[in-house]
């Protein structure tokens, strides 16, 4: 059985390009999100930097809004205002931002960790 995994990507982004063909090389079901349309809930936020760690995973640090902001701004927030800012802006957003089935979160796309997380559950 195939894992379902809700995805959150932009169509213009090669990244998300990359790891849906690859989720329909591996036959595994998604849901997929449009991140510009309908960013993660704040409350997902809260979770991902949670499992994550470090609000450097939740960051697409090479798109323009991220760029106009500034990093030194961005360190200087709470992590509150930084989940405000997320919800507010998918394209601030590192992508593809998957759940789980099981609720973990990942962001970006590695093919290797994306085989340990994914096909294991297969």
């Amino acid at each position: 059985m195939a894992v379902a995994l809700q995805i959150f990507s932009y169509s213009r982004c090669s990244t998300c390009r990359k790891a849906i063909s690859w989720l329909k090389s591996k036959n595994i079901n998604y849901k997929l999100i449009d991140i510009i349309e309908t960013p993660p809930s704040k409350d997902t936020l809260v979770k991902a930097l949670n499992q994550l760690g470090d609000r450097k995973y939740l960051f697409n640090t090479s798109g323009k809004s991220y760029r106009a902001i500034g990093a030194a701004s961005i360190r200087r927030m709470s992590d509150d205002d930084v989940i405000k800012l997320l919800a507010s802006d998918g394209k601030l957003i590192k992508r593809p931002f998957v759940i789980n089935n099981d609720g973990r979160i990942i962001t970006g796309f590695n093919q290797l960790s994306w085989e340990e997380l994914f096909l294991s559950l297969k």
